[in-house]
Parts: structure tokens; sequence; C-alpha cells
């Protein structure tokens, strides 16, 4: 597995912990610990998001800040290499 594969294994793990933990808190909203793993992976995804986009680029089109020229087609996309994880 490649180093990109690898981070953009941890942005989808670390995607799918916050969005179970938000599920979670829909129908436990007073629950701390809930809240505090909620939070301590919403961190990590965005710091590993950050990781993957300053090295590689756009992992979602909102993501796209090139203001000189339209990288996101620059290949391949984040969806062609998670199909092989």
């Amino acid at each position: 597995m490649s180093d990109r594969e690898k981070l953009l294994k941890k942005v989808q793990m670390y995607k799918f912990a916050v969005t179970d933990a938000a599920l979670f808190l829909d129908t436990h909203p007073d629950c701390a610990q809930a809240l505090g793993y909620f939070n301590k992976y919403r961190k990590l995804l965005k710091e590993a998001e950050e990781a993957y986009e300053k090295t590689y680029g756009p992992l979602e089109i909102c993501s796209e800040q090139n203001a000189s020229r339209w990288a996101w087609v620059d290949g391949p996309f984040p969806w062609e290499l998670s199909a092989n994880l």
C-alpha cells in the first residue's frame, strides 16, 4: 500500500468514526463521552484531510483551492484509489 493509500485510509477511518459518533449524538446529545470521542476524531480527520490535500490534492470538489488552475481533474481521483483498498 502506497503512502497515499495509507493516508486516504486514515481519512476514511476518521470520517467513519466522526459520522458514527454524530449519529449517536443525535439520540444522546448529553453524552459527554461521545462528544469527547466526536471532537477527538473530528480533529484527527481535519489533520488527515489537510495532510492528504497538501500532498496529493483535493479530496472533494469543494476542497479545490487553486485559483490559477482547475486541478481537480488531475488524477487519480480519491475514489479511484479507494477501490484498491
